[in-house]
């Protein structure tokens, strides 16, 4: 079934990339209608694909998902976008986008476990190391509902943001487990230090309203694109249950948050943060699929958290088809209360800013981290050169893959030393 599930979503994402229906690369997405619409060539539209989305597959999507040998989606979705806008606007070429997409999603889940097998019978077997990476991210992720008050409404409010967070932490660490009429009831002091921060951003951001209507022009501006999204419901809802069962059956993480709390088995946990997520990225997804008439394949990415919260994968494939149905029925009224709630519209902006500055300091330390335990001393060197080096560069390689990618790096070489029978 997972064998399955892999081949039919790697087609299908690729054809609804390739007919224009939904692309997953959020920069990618208003580059479409320029396409559709006769103003760019089928090859210059390749071209920019590939030049967005095979640096982050590489550098982003593959190293997370070896950390944990779970499928980070940026894997697979970034690679569907390159094979959707590659393969030609027809019938046989939507044929072979769906071929190829398909046997690129059985080849990045069978192709991760053979490279896993490889690792394993290498002279230095570094995954158990490596699994290092992600040890920040389970305790770290809580805090960014502070940052994102900090950068929303000032360091002060942020402050006490992150001390409301912790204390609640703190409190659920000494009085966990809880006695609730006999039932002894674990409470997550991260899960419950992120709900705090949560609660305290959404109180901040609906406090600020405003009486005009500029997402409500916009809808009744681009409406014939809205209702392109709506003729392709049952197309996006197929996607949507595909790729929520996957995740139920935790072969697939949709950031790298929960995916590491997944590696941990801390699926409750996975789940709060992929539903912060998907909070932070509702602005975003409403207003490109609005003003584009392309979706994202994953939706609002809300069908991750369900699929995490309900464990079971019928169950998730049922309720991914349902969230992105709704998601889409309602597009137009969730631009008319993102207007009326400005706030919780930056909100969404700053929650996304502040999960990636998280990430690319947790990630540089659980980098360094894993890369010391497979090489001491040399681990630290490596890493911090890399990110240094990378920054003089211009970031080739985005900030929050440096961490694994430089881990990884340091496993080989540990490897070839190793080889070489030089000491380590």
């Amino acid at each position: 079934m997972q064998t399955i599930l892999m081949a039919l979503m790697g087609g299908l994402a690729a054809i609804l990339t390739n007919k224009g229906i939904a692309v997953f690369n959020d920069g990618l997405r208003p580059i479409i209608p320029e396409y559709v619409e006769g103003r760019m060539s089928k090859r210059d539209l390749a071209a920019t694909s590939f030049a967005m989305s095979f640096g982050l597959v590489i550098g982003f999507g593959i190293p997370f998902s070896l950390s944990a040998n779970i499928l980070l989606i940026h894997s697979i979705l970034l690679g569907t976008d390159i094979i959707g806008t590659w393969a030609p606007d027809s019938k046989k070429g939507m044929a072979t986008a769906g071929i190829v997409g398909a046997l690129y999603g059985l080849g990045l889940m069978y192709g991760l476990e053979f490279v896993v097998n490889i690792f394993e019978k290498m002279p230095v077997n570094f995954l158990s190391d490596l699994g290092k990476v992600g040890d920040p991210i389970v305790v770290a992720f809580a805090a960014f509902p502070a940052l994102a008050v900090a950068y929303q409404f000032g360091v002060k409010k942020g402050a006490f943001t992150l001390l409301a967070a912790g204390i609640v932490r703190q409190l659920a660490v000494t009085f966990s487990p809880l006695m609730l009429g006999g039932l002894e009831v674990n409470v997550n002091p991260e899960g419950m230090a992120l709900i705090t921060g949560m609660i305290i951003l959404l109180i901040f951001a609906t406090r600020e309203k405003s009486s005009s209507s500029n997402v409500g022009d916009l809808v009744s501006v681009f409406s014939e694109r809205v209702a392109r999204i709506k003729k392709n419901l049952p197309l996006l809802a197929l996607m949507g249950a595909l790729v929520a069962a996957a995740t139920g059956y935790q072969i697939l993480a949709g950031d790298p948050i929960s995916l590491n709390l997944m590696k941990e088995g801390a699926l409750n946990e996975a789940a709060l943060a992929a539903l912060a997520r998907g909070i932070g990225f509702i602005p975003l997804i409403a207003t490109t699929a609005i003003a584009t008439g392309v979706y994202s394949p994953v939706g609002m990415t809300f069908i991750f958290a369900a699929a995490l919260f309900l464990k079971n994968p019928l169950l998730a494939a049922a309720a991914g088809a349902i969230i992105i149905s709704l998601e889409i029925l309602f597009l137009d009224n969730l631009a008319g209360l993102l207007d009326r709630f400005p706030g919780i519209k930056k909100a969404g902006d700053n929650i996304r800013t502040a999960m990636s500055k998280l990430l690319e300091v947790a990630l540089l330390v659980g980098g360094m981290n894993a890369a010391n335990a497979i090489m001491p001393g040399f681990g630290f060197l490596f890493v911090a050169g890399l990110y240094i080096l990378n920054e003089i560069g211009d970031q080739p390689i985005v900030r929050m893959a440096v961490g694994p990618t430089a881990a990884i790096l340091v496993g080989i070489i540990a490897n070839v030393f190793a080889l070489l029978s030089i000491s380590f």
